[in-house]
C-alpha cells in the first residue's frame, strides 16, 4: 500500500510528538514505570516501619537494667560503630525478628542523643 505525500507530514509529525510527549512526561512530568512505583513504595513503607520501631527500641533502652553502662559503652565508640554497639544491646531487635535491625539500630541511635542532651 502507498501513502500518498500529503499524509506522510502528519505520519511523522504525529511519531515525533508522541516521542517527544514521552521524554518530556518521563523527564519532567512525573511519570515513572511501575517497578519505580514499586521500589518507591517499598522504600515509603521500610522507612515508615523503622520510624513506627523507634518508640519501641526507646523503650527497651529504658527498661534495660544496664542502661547508663550500655549507654556510656555507645557514646564510647566511634561514630561509625555505634549501631553496631546498639544492635549488641538487642534494643534494634523488631518483636518476632532473629536478628537486630540496622536501620532501627540508626534511627535509635539519633533518638537516644536527643534523648540525652
Amino acid at each position: 500500500m502507498t501513502t500518498p505525500d500529503w499524509l506522510k507530514p502528519g505520519i511523522y509529525g504525529a511519531v515525533g510528538g508522541a516521542v517527544l510527549v514521552a521524554i518530556i512526561g518521563f523527564s519532567w512530568g512525573g511519570w515513572m514505570t511501575g517497578s519505580s512505583a514499586d521500589t518507591m513504595a517499598s522504600e515509603r513503607a521500610h522507612n515508615d516501619v523503622i520510624t513506627a520501631m523507634i518508640p519501641v527500641c526507646v523503650g527497651l533502652s529504658r527498661a534495660d537494667p544496664a542502661r547508663e553502662a550500655q549507654l556510656a559503652s555507645i557514646r564510647d565508640v566511634a561514630a561509625y560503630r555505634q549501631r553496631d554497639a546498639v544492635m549488641a544491646t538487642g534494643w534494634a531487635t523488631m518483636p518476632g525478628a532473629d536478628a537486630p535491625s540496622r536501620d532501627l539500630a540508626q534511627a535509635c541511635i539519633a533518638e537516644l542523643d536527643l534523648e540525652a542532651s
